[in-house]
């Protein structure tokens, strides 16, 4: 079926830029089908799993149907689980954050219910509840369903299969029969379309056929990452894995464009691309990429349609995508032509639970590993290092400075302790490897730390929090692992671990702190 991109649809421009901001370009099979139909005022029954963005496909046109000046109930999502009412609840609050005017309200059990009350005399015109605390309120006066205009059943099956059809029907029962009734579920079973049948006026049925999983060349690994950690993951699985040619998926423009500015700092060979670009600029980035001139290519799901590049060794879903069938399309990128390939995937926080829907639902195994740590990460460069010598001195001339160590074995040194030196001298050069705080000398930092000098201080309204957030928002170092910030008048010290000391020097000389120009130097040794 055709895709319908959210620019084409017939909502307002504040509800297009909050689609914008959320990273949705097109819209999934199940929106594309439902969006239309609902803003026509058809009642929709949509079959559709988990993680195929069917709350936005009933979000976005409730949100454009509901009159913001109407203070009154206009819309009621009844959901099975109170995980489920807030998650509904929070991506509609998202989708409506410049229609400054709609209030949206979760109602379920657990919850004070005094709250709830304080809240709807306020005014709110969609409400998000469980059938249990929808009752409650029905029963007590403090929700009324007269001015309803929209009722949607969300995961219906799963709330039938939970002994909710009673309450199910009480609701429905007292809602006006001019609505608009829209019924969402996994399945359609006899007990399903009996609700449609006695709820639903000639009701448009929709449905989505799950895609099939069908990639076994390629190893699938998922990480579970905070958010500030992605990019030190990412960075750290380039260094492990030596890889020429690699692809990387975000969620959105915005996303691409400053991993993509990380990454190029970091020294990576990297570019990106997404819908805003120039098909000009598109094809001399594919064209680098095929070339190899570029090593990792970040890109949204859209943009990438256009790759076909057999040998990509990798794919790394830095956000995990919001349509399970994005999944199957990215991870089909890499493994081609008989080869082997590798996925990675790093879930943040609730992107957990996407991720579990996507292995049900493309029935495939998903393994965790746990992050690699730096020491990890040394012991393969190491390795890799090490092979490059085995290859030198298995097949190039040596003569000349097997001469110049001989004088240096003269001079009382012995061979194990030149070539360790030596050793050290070029993994450093060669790896960025084993950075400490020899390099800056005595920096006065605690130990496994290295002390930075800030040239802004109180006086320029920078405070300890601003530079914990700068230095995290362009290096990815969490605010855990930043030591002691002490901030005077003009000027602040910093400390951070000796592992990402050069990093953050080359990073943040030349950045700005609240519209401040910074310029970062190793601090002298503390005076007692």
């Amino acid at each position: 079926m055709n895709k319908l991109e959210f620019k084409d649809l017939d909502i307002s421009d504040n509800l297009k830029r909050a689609v914008t901001d959320m990273g949705f370009e097109e819209a999934t099979p199940i929106q594309s089908l439902a969006i239309p139909q609902i803003l026509e005022g058809r009642d929709v029954t949509g079959q559709a799993q988990t993680g195929t963005g069917k709350t936005a496909a009933f979000g976005i046109p409730i949100l454009e149907m509901v009159d913001p000046d109407d203070k009154k109930l206009q819309a009621v999502i009844l959901c099975p689980t109170r995980e489920l009412a807030i998650q509904v609840a929070e991506e509609l609050k998202t989708l409506s954050k410049y229609l400054k005017k709609i209030n949206v309200l979760p109602i379920y059990g657990g919850q004070p219910i005094e709250r709830q009350i304080k809240a709807l005399k306020k005014g709110v015109q969609i409400v998000i509840g469980t059938p249990g605390r929808l009752m409650d309120h029905m029963r007590r006066g403090t929700l009324k369903m007269g001015s309803v205009k929209i009722v949607v059943l969300d995961e219906a099956d799963e709330m039938l299969d939970m002994g909710f059809r009673e309450d199910i029907e009480f609701v429905l029962e007292d809602v006006p029969l001019d609505r608009q009734t829209l019924l969402f579920s996994a399945t359609m079973s006899r007990a399903i379309l009996n609700l449609t049948r006695n709820y639903q006026e000639d009701p448009e049925f929709l449905k989505v056929v799950h895609q099939e999983l069908t990639v076994p060349e390629t190893k699938q690994i998922y990480f579970e990452v905070k958010e500030n950690m992605k990019l030190e993951l990412l960075s750290r699985l380039l260094d492990i894995h030596d890889l020429k040619l690699s692809l990387v998926f975000c969620n959105t423009k915005r996303r691409v464009d400053k991993l993509v500015g990380h990454l190029q700092i970091r020294g990576y060979l990297a570019d990106g691309l997404h819908g805003d670009m120039t098909q000009n600029q598109r094809d001399r980035v594919m064209s680098k990429f095929r070339s190899g001139k570029i090593e990792v290519l970040v890109a949204t799901d859209v943009a990438a349609r256009g790759i076909d590049v057999e040998d990509i060794e990798a794919v790394f879903n830095y956000d995990v995508p919001n349509d399970d069938e994005y999944y199957v399309h990215r991870i089909g990128r890499t493994g081609r032509a008989g080869k082997k390939g590798i996925a990675f995937t790093f879930a943040a926080g609730k992107e957990i639970y996407q991720l579990r829907d996507i292995q049900k639902f493309a029935k495939t195994r998903i393994e965790q590993q746990q992050i690699p740590s730096l020491r990890d990460v040394q012991d393969i460069k190491t390795e890799i290092f090490l092979e490059k010598v085995k290859k030198v001195v298995n097949t190039d001339d040596l003569e000349k400075q097997v001469h110049i160590i001989e004088k240096m074995i003269e001079e009382d040194y012995n061979s194990v302790e030149v070539a360790a030196a030596l050793l050290k001298i070029l993994m450093n050069r060669e790896t960025n490897m084993d950075p400490s705080s020899d390099e800056f000398g005595d920096t006065g930092a605690s130990s496994g730390m290295v002390r930075f000098f800030i040239n802004i201080g109180r006086k320029d309204r920078v405070k300890a929090k601003d530079i914990v957030r700068a230095i995290g928002d362009k290096t990815g170092i969490s605010s855990a692992s930043i030591g002691r910030i002490d901030v005077f008048d003009k000027f602040s010290f910093v400390e951070v671990p000796e592992s990402s000391s050069r990093e953050v020097l080359s990073v943040m000389r030349g950045s700005k702190i609240r519209g401040r120009s910074v310029n970062m130097e190793p601090a002298n040794k503390r005076e007692d």
